[in-house]
């Protein structure tokens, strides 16, 4: 039998999926005591493990949630205001910026930040910087941008804290 090219795909997609299906196998039956009330999707459930490919999205979240230093987060976008953003997420701390020229500089730099910890300290924020033509800058550069982001942030905890 000959499979049209068009079916291809499909076919083996659906043959993948089916062959998914069957879990793991279950314990030797010899092996468990004779006298237990678990059945073998409880003993399934309890290691975690599903008998279909659906039970993949049935699983709790088991992810933690990134906090993100308020401070640090303002300050990054307002020292580093001069590049248009591209990209922003608050919930695991990610500014991406496209290419922009610093105020009386010459080279275009681009920017990605990340800020993964809650604390106002300079282990909480990564920043990495880019030229235009796809190198990296040098460290004293990308230490003085990080620098004065957390010079800022520290200025707006105490001026927050004033109120």
């Amino acid at each position: 039998m000959i499979i049209p090219k068009a079916l291809c795909l499909p076919v083996m997609l659906s043959a993948l999926l089916l062959s998914s299906c069957g879990g793991p196998l279950p314990p030797d039956t010899d092996a468990a005591p004779k006298n237990s009330q678990t059945t073998g999707d409880e003993r399934d459930q309890a290691r975690g493990e599903g008998t279909s490919v659906f039970d993949l999205f049935n699983r709790p979240d088991t992810e933690t949630q990134v906090s993100v230093n308020k401070y640090l987060w303002t300050a990054s976008l307002e020292v580093l205001d001069f590049l248009p953003v591209q990209s922003v997420d608050p919930f695991t701390g990610v500014i991406v910026t496209g290419y922009g020229t610093p105020p009386g500089g010459g080279t275009s730099y681009r920017a990605t930040v990340l800020i993964d910890d809650p604390a106002l300290d300079a282990r909480s924020l990564n920043v990495a910087l880019q030229t235009r033509g796809g190198k990296a800058v040098n460290v004293a550069t990308s230490r003085a941008v990080e620098d004065a982001i957390l010079s800022r942030a520290r200025q707006l905890r105490i001026t927050d804290n004033k109120l």
